[in-house]
């Protein structure tokens, strides 16, 4: 029977490999480039949603902030392979006479290190806060990061301010741009699947991450100052150093995704790093299964795709009742935001995908 279960997890796992591999293909001829990219932002919304479930849903720390980490990769990045420097500034100009061009994977290693230490300043300061005051802190944390990239357009132009940051490099691996359609002879890939695969792998990369994590030494610990902060010390637990690690690798996590959210927009402005994406992504967390890595997929693949289906159902169903157009459709989808997660507290406070055995 055992071997039975094993052979049947692992066709499981080789259909939902083969699902993957075709679903931009499916969709792309069902709805186009347009639905493509869809999946791609829900993709790098996954791994926002699993480094924030490091930090909430293993440690137990309420992060209204975490918007700030994806800021930083996404900013770095921009900076760093962008005409925007080497614009406004002779001496970086002379010194890189062909424009700034670092590779994205470059700038990835330094956004990691970048975030982990801003997660770090983060953490130090909030230590011993709980609950309320742990949120508002980081929420004035996240309010300053979009407030300092929103004004730091003088007296240096370092982030050309509300304006944003365009000409951004495109994703490049091994000398192929991911901009351009490869060609294998007998098949051709768009640029834009090309961009799925690869986003689809750190998505991967980073859900196998977490549930290590999960299963590890340091993830019971973060799971037992969650439930009980005073036990867990009781018990041996630095948690200090516990806390400030989550803080850290969630932070680490969304670095990594600003870099190629910023590669693939090939433009970056405050308007993207706003308190309502920080709660967005809390959101997913939320109401996908908090702390359970499954559920967070889910929670984040639902409410990335979910707008994209209201936008193209809301206004026509308006203008066919109505005429026109009565309620804007972001409102109603906050509206239904709101609902949802009212409704998941009320009858399901553990998620949609909540874990097994538990409700938390």
């Amino acid at each position: 029977m055992f071997v039975v279960n094993r052979l049947s997890r692992s066709t499981y796992l080789w259909l939902g490999l083969i699902a993957l591999v075709l679903l931009p293909w499916i969709v792309g001829a069902g709805g186009g480039n347009y639905w493509v990219r869809v999946l791609n932002f829900a993709l790098l919304y996954i791994v926002l949603a699993l480094g924030l479930n490091v930090v909430v849903g293993f440690a137990g720390l309420l992060d209204l902030g975490y918007i700030a980490f994806y800021a930083l990769g996404a900013y770095s990045y921009a900076l760093l392979a962008s005409p925007h420097l080497p614009t406004h500034f002779e001496t970086i100009a002379a010194t890189f006479p062909e424009g700034m061009h670092f590779s994205p994977w470059m700038v990835a290693v330094f956004s990691i290190i970048l975030a982990a230490l801003f997660g770090l300043i983060l953490g130090l300061p909030t230590l011993q806060l709980r609950g309320d005051y742990l949120a508002i802190v980081t929420l004035g944390f996240g309010e300053i990061i979009r407030i300092f990239m929103n004004n730091l357009d003088r007296p240096l132009n370092l982030t050309n301010g509300p304006k944003g940051i365009s000409g951004i490099d495109p994703i490049h691996l091994f000398g192929i741009s991911f901009t351009k359609p490869l060609d294998f002879g007998f098949i051709q890939i768009p640029g834009l699947y090309l961009v799925f695969y690869l986003f689809l792998l750190l998505a991967i990369a980073v859900a196998i991450v977490c549930l290590h994590l999960q299963d590890s030494r340091i993830g019971r610990a973060w799971i037992a100052i969650r439930e009980d902060e005073i036990a867990a010390k009781a018990m041996g637990i630095n948690t200090r150093n516990m806390k400030l690690l989550a803080f850290a690798i969630g932070a680490s996590f969304a670095g990594v995704a600003g870099v190629l959210f910023s590669a693939f927009q090939g433009f970056v402005s405050p308007e993207s790093f706003t308190l309502w994406e920080s709660i967005v992504v809390l959101a997913m967390v939320v109401l996908g299964g908090i702390g359970h890595i499954p559920g967070v997929i889910l929670g984040a693949v639902l409410l990335a795709v979910f707008p994209e289906v209201l936008r193209g159902i809301a206004q026509p169903v308006q203008q066919f009742l109505f005429g026109h157009v009565i309620v804007d459709v972001e409102i109603i989808r906050q509206l239904i935001y709101g609902l949802a997660l009212i409704l998941i507290m009320l009858y399901r406070p553990g998620g949609i995908w909540q874990k097994r055995g538990g409700s938390k």
